[in-house]
């Protein structure tokens, strides 16, 4: 089946649809509900997907206003787009907001520990120790190559690891605007070219997994990636009782068997009610790389009595969240197609003095800590499978 060649003069748009038609002849199958609107492909074809024949629509809901003080000490409302076919999602994430926000928001700082790629070299294991040394005193001649990609990639610092016969390079660089994973990789190709003539070992890969990059790892977890974010908030009594309907010691005890003890005995390297939801939806939703849910998954939440050695009712709650790796851009990748971009706009709509890719890393994890903030909730009071009957189940 051709689905590369096309008039030279054929815009992108057509080319989606012909290839729709080709597929949909030659299969035997109907497609016409992946049409797409040429206003709503921007350049997709060109860009981000190969071979593009269609799209699939995910539905959008908002949750919001969510009240954030963000790390820069301003104080702005935000409204989330979430992208999902979970039914009681949104609704559950719009109650937590309702919650943060009445409680008096969210409190948000962050740290940006940059974008990594680790470069893999074949190094015996006697003389591994000598290669590093080479490599650390190559450090400002290797950094010339890998900054010289990009005006707007800066290495930030970097890791040397050795195990058996390989030596790993890892290199964290900020990538301004962009989240950056084809900029890191671009560098760390120069790098790994430059290091291996200079110093005559072979290069393995550009991409040896000591990054974790799409995966989840202790490393990641340990020493963060991307934004390190943290988010907390204390539910007053009147707030749990009136939207959460719920009490601080159901809810303390619930988070100590799920969060503590359900994650141990699972191996859990995230120890979190349903992080990844909401850093999904989000992503999804504005054009983020959707695989990186997989760090987003890395999340702690702690929640804990306030002024109380022990757990009674009618007490405040204080729950904050540990996002160690929210991978984020405003630029680049799927940031520019136009649906997305309108999402990421809206997110971003009271902007603040932070650095974009900053303010929406910390505005994502206010959002993951309402998510948790609901769930918590409903299974603290035992009603969730009532909201998935509810909300997710209204046809059966």
């Amino acid at each position: 089946m051709d689905l590369r060649n096309f008039s030279q003069n054929l815009e992108p748009f057509m080319r989606v649809e012909e290839r729709r038609k080709r597929i949909e002849s030659e299969l035997g199958v109907d497609l016409s509900l992946l049409s797409i609107e040429e206003k709503k492909i921007g350049q997709a074809d060109e860009k981000n997907c190969e071979q593009m024949f269609g799209a699939v629509p995910i539905p959008v809901g908002l949750a919001g206003p969510l009240t954030i003080h963000f790390s820069s000490g301003e104080v702005q409302e935000v409204y989330l787009p979430l992208a999902t076919t979970e039914g009681a999602l949104i609704a559950s994430v719009n109650r937590g907001c309702k919650a943060l926000s009445q409680a008096g928001g969210v409190h948000v700082k962050s740290e940006y520990k940059g974008i990594t790629r680790s470069i893999a070299f074949e190094v015996q294991s006697t003389k591994c120790e000598v290669r590093r040394k080479e490599i650390e005193e190559l450090e400002s001649e290797w950094k010339k190559f890998a900054e010289a990609t990009s005006d707007h990639l800066k290495v930030l610092s970097y890791e040397i690891d050795a195990k058996d016969d390989f030596l790993f390079l890892t290199i964290a660089a900020d990538t301004d605007e962009a989240m950056g994973m084809n900029m890191i990789t671009i560098a760390a190709d120069a790098v790994g070219h430059f290091l291996s003539e200079k110093l005559g070992i072979p290069l393995i890969t550009i991409a040896a997994n000591v990054d974790s990059d799409k995966k989840p790892s202790e490393r990641t977890k340990k020493l963060g990636r991307g934004y390190d974010v943290r988010a907390e908030a204390t539910l007053t009594e009147e707030v749990l009782q009136s939207v959460l309907r719920a009490d601080a010691a159901a809810m303390l005890k619930t988070a100590h068997a799920k969060l503590e003890i359900g994650s141990s005995i699972a191996g859990s390297l995230g120890k979190n009610l349903h992080a990844a939801n909401i850093v999904a939806a989000l992503y999804l939703a504005m054009g983020q790389d959707a695989a990186h849910v997989v760090e987003g998954s890395l999340t702690d939440t702690r929640v804990e009595i306030v002024g109380a050695r022990h757990a009674v009712p009618l007490q405040p709650l204080r729950v904050s969240v540990h996002c160690p790796a929210i991978l984020v851009g405003v630029r680049g990748g799927g940031t520019a197609l136009p649906a997305q971009k309108q999402c990421l706009d809206l997110l971003l709509k009271n902007r603040t003095s932070l650095h974009p890719s900053k303010q929406l890393a910390e505005s994502i994890g206010a959002a993951v800590l309402a998510g948790e903030v609901s769930l918590l909730a409903a299974q603290a009071t035992n009603t969730l499978a009532e909201s998935h009957k509810k909300h997710a189940r209204k046809d059966h």
